[in-house]
């Protein structure tokens, strides 16, 4: 084993510029591979957090339906009870109430279809990032019953600034009648997300109930975990508990399907771009193993006129062969560490942008993991090797006298 180690790591550098090529050649490949990796787990921890973090929780509690048609009286079955629940949790970090409405919102220059949310500010703050995100104004301070936050396109659609009056007009539970409220604009947020800076509004729990009719109940229940591992366990016990008596407890990953989709769909891509690259990489190790071949096409043929099996070549090919992946993953791994380092400090600006349902609210940071230096150079190694078999099966069918020939 030693001496075709030795022999095997001498032949490959007895052409240094040649190994260079094809190492620098596959090290380029693995190091892609690592990045793209790292680039699609933060891409995908940033939608997760932009989705989440923003305005949707975690989990969310609902009257079964609710989701569906947006009924003002299907609120959740027995609120009390639930939240008591919650509270002894160990698994639930946060939760929040909040009633959901369609309602329209007009000032003395326009007028707009908007989502009314009430909410408990105390407790939103640990569920989503309105106060974060605000531009202008405070994030309901005092005890101002009338406060409104509504977002920045809102904002310039009605014309409206800090201060300026608004009227809501929402229908009442059970009776269908108009009920009509007037606010004074507290805060003008901007999330960088389109629906939410233009279509939605947010006020005081107390007083949406009030307006509703709802007095003591709620349509939402936003839940944050302790660990981002629960809310991705759809076999979780915790979903199954609360989606009995009417109500539905679900994760992110059923209140947005889509982007489990696109999760799915960026974990092929991966697979995808490593067989692209492997397979181009796979042609530089057959052309560096033959002409490594052909130059000691006489060397083999004496071999073998001496009385050197045929699987004694082979295994020499195949030992240069997984030398050379040596080298090349040491090479990858190097350099797809120096790029994705890089770019992990630094983040890649693609706020603003749109996919699968969420807005990137923050720079994307690739996310380096133990698995992609273990995995991945262990395929190359394990690839490379695979290649050098049909190399080596060439050098074992060689016969002595042909191979001196064509040495000449």
């Amino acid at each position: 084993m030693r001496l075709y180690l030795k022999l095997a790591w001498r032949n490959l550098f007895r052409n240094k510029r040649r190994t260079f090529i094809a190492g620098t050649a596959i090290g380029i490949g693995l190091a892609s591979l690592i990045y793209v990796d790292a680039l699609i787990i933060g891409m995908e921890e940033n939608m997760i957090h932009s989705a989440t973090a923003s305005f949707l929780g975690e989990g969310q509690i609902h009257r079964e339906g609710f989701r569906e048609t947006f009924e003002v009286e299907k609120t959740i079955v027995n609120l009390d009870e639930i939240t008591a629940q919650l509270e002894q949790e160990a698994i639930v970090s946060h939760f929040t109430l909040r009633t959901l409405n369609f309602s329209m919102i007009s000032s003395p220059a326009n007028v707009s279809a908007v989502s009314m949310v009430g909410i408990e500010p105390a407790t939103e703050r640990h569920l989503s990032q309105i106060d974060e995100a605000l531009i202008e104004g405070a994030y309901f301070d005092g005890d101002g019953g009338h406060d409104i936050v509504i977002g920045s396109k809102l904002a310039e659609l009605l014309e409206v600034g800090l201060g300026d009056r608004v009227v809501l007009t929402a229908a009442e539970a059970y009776t269908c009648d108009l009920a009509q409220a007037m606010f004074r604009i507290s805060g003008i947020y901007h999330f960088n997300i389109s629906d939410m800076d233009k279509a939605m509004a947010f006020v005081r729990l107390d007083k949406a109930r009030e307006m509703l009719n709802l007095m003591g109940e709620a349509h939402e229940i936003a839940i944050t975990f302790t660990d981002t591992k629960y809310d991705r366990a759809k076999d979780l016990p915790f979903w199954s508990s609360y989606s009995t008596g009417g109500n539905e407890a679900l994760g992110w990953m059923e209140l947005l399907p889509e982007l489990e989709a696109a999760f799915e769909l960026s974990s092929f891509s991966t697979w995808l771009i490593g067989l692209i690259l492997f397979a181009v990489v796979a042609l530089g190790i057959v052309n560096t193993l033959f002409m490594s071949l052909y130059e000691r096409m006489f060397e083999f043929g004496v071999l073998r006129a001496v009385g050197t099996r045929p699987w004694v070549l082979a295994r020499l090919i195949l030992f240069e062969a997984a030398s050379l992946a040596v080298v090349s993953s040491v090479l990858g791994m190097i350099l797809g560490f120096i790029v994705t380092y890089i770019f992990a400090q630094t983040g890649i600006d693609y706020t603003g942008i749109e996919y699968a349902g969420v807005t990137f609210r923050d720079l994307l940071y690739p996310v380096m993991e133990l698995k992609q230096y273990v995995y991945y150079p262990i395929w190359v190694f394990v690839f490379t090797t695979l290649i050098g078999l049909y190399p080596a099966s060439f050098a074992a069918r060689l016969k002595p006298a042909k191979a001196m020939r064509r040495s000449f």
